[in-house]
C-alpha cells in the first residue's frame, strides 16, 4: 500500500509532519518507515526522520506487506454466549490478548478461534481473521468475531456508524460528579455525564495514550456514564462508548480523576483488599443489527468471578 500526500503548511520535521497527518498510524513506526527507506520527498528516498519538509513537497509512502505470523491453532477455551452463521460473541477472560502481537505470538484469542471455527482463516486479513473490534487484555466481556468478509465489513461499519452500541462496567476510585473538569458535561442530579476529550498516543510513555488536543494528533473521543451504585468510596459506573479509541474508558477516568480500579497503567491508587487480575472493566452489553437478518441482536457478557468478588468486598464495607 501506498499514500500520497502535499504539504501544504510551513516547514516542519519528517516524522512530526507525517504523525499530524497519519493519525492511526504512531510515530515509532512512522520513524521505522522512514528509516528503512519507505518514504520519498520529491522521488528521492529520505532516511532521516529530522529532514525538514516545505509547502509544496511531495511525499510517497509505502507500507510493507506485514510479514505473516505462526498462526497456529490452539486449544483455548472459549465462552460463546452467541453464534450463528455469521458471527460469534463471546465472553472474552482476563489475560487473554486479542490478536497476535509482538510479545504475544501464541495463547491469543486469535489462536483459539482458529482452533474451534477452522474456517475463518483469512476472513478480514491474515493477522486478524475475523475480529471485529478489540478489548485490552485484562478487560473481560462480550467482544464479536465475524464469520464471513460480509458480516465482518457490516459490524465494522455499524461501529463507525453507531449501529452497534456497546455498554461496560467498571468500577472506579471516588465519585465521579464530584470532581469534573475538561470537556466534561454532568445533568439528571448529577448521576451520569459526557466525557468529549481527544486521546491519542502518549508524548513520554508510548504504551500509553494520553487527552492530546486535536491540534497535536489527538481523535476525537466520546465517552457517556452513568453512575449505578455508591459503594463507599468507590463507585459501579456504566460506560456507554460512542467512539473506539484504545484505552478509552480508562484514559478518560483517569483524566478526570476517577481511575478504573486495579488499572495498572492509568490509576497510582493503593489495593482494594482484592486480588484483581487488571482493571474492573467489563464489556457487559453489545447491541447490533444482525449483518445478515437486519434483526437487533442483544447480548449480555455475565460478570466474571474477580469482577464479582470485588463488588461483593465493598458492599460489605459499605
Amino acid at each position: 500500500m501506498e499514500i500520497e500526500l502535499t504539504v501544504v503548511e510551513k516547514s516542519d520535521r519528517l516524522d512530526r509532519w507525517l504523525s499530524q497527518h497519519l493519525k492511526d498510524i504512531s510515530r515509532s513506526h512512522l520513524q521505522k518507515l522512514i528509516k528503512q527507506g519507505n518514504v520519498q520527498i520529491n522521488c528521492q528516498i529520505c532516511t532521516n526522520k529530522k529532514t525538514k519538509v516545505n509547502s509544496g513537497d511531495h511525499l510517497l509512502i509505502s507500507f510493507p506487506p506485514p510479514q505473516p505470523l505462526n498462526l497456529e491453532p490452539e486449544p483455548i477455551p472459549l465462552d460463546i454466549l452467541y453464534e450463528d452463521d455469521s458471527l460469534i460473541i463471546i465472553n472474552k477472560p482476563a489475560g487473554l490478548v486479542v490478536h497476535p502481537a509482538p510479545g504475544h505470538t501464541t495463547r491469543t484469542l486469535v489462536h483459539g478461534l482458529l482452533y474451534h471455527f477452522p474456517k475463518l482463516a483469512g476472513i478480514s486479513g491474515v493477522q486478524r481473521p475475523g475480529i471485529v473490534h478489540r478489548l485490552d487484555k485484562d478487560t473481560t466481556g462480550a467482544l464479536m468475531v465475524a464469520k464471513t468478509d460480509h458480516a465482518h465489513q457490516h459490524l465494522q461499519n455499524q461501529l463507525k456508524t453507531k449501529t452497534a452500541q456497546r455498554e461496560y462496567l467498571g468500577v472506579v476510585y471516588g465519585v465521579p460528579h464530584c470532581h469534573s473538569q475538561g470537556n466534561v458535561s454532568t445533568h439528571d442530579h448529577k448521576e451520569n455525564g459526557t466525557i468529549n476529550l481527544p486521546i491519542g498516543r502518549h508524548r513520554v510513555d508510548r504504551k500509553k495514550m494520553a487527552v492530546v488536543p486535536v491540534e497535536k494528533g489527538g481523535r476525537e473521543a466520546v465517552t457517556h456514564w452513568e453512575m449505578l451504585e455508591r459503594l463507599g468510596n468507590f463507585t459501579l459506573v456504566k460506560f456507554r462508548l460512542e467512539t473506539g479509541r484504545t484505552h478509552q474508558i480508562r484514559v478518560h477516568s483517569s483524566y478526570i480523576g476517577h481511575p478504573i480500579v486495579g488499572d495498572p497503567l492509568y490509576s497510582s491508587q493503593g489495593s482494594v483488599g482484592v486480588n484483581l487480575p487488571g482493571q474492573a472493566l467489563h464489556a457487559h452489553k453489545l447491541s447490533l443489527e444482525h449483518p445478515v437478518t437486519a434483526k437487533r441482536i442483544e447480548v449480555v457478557a455475565p460478570l466474571q468471578k474477580a469482577f464479582t468478588k470485588l463488588l461483593t468486598t465493598l458492599r460489605k464495607r459499605c
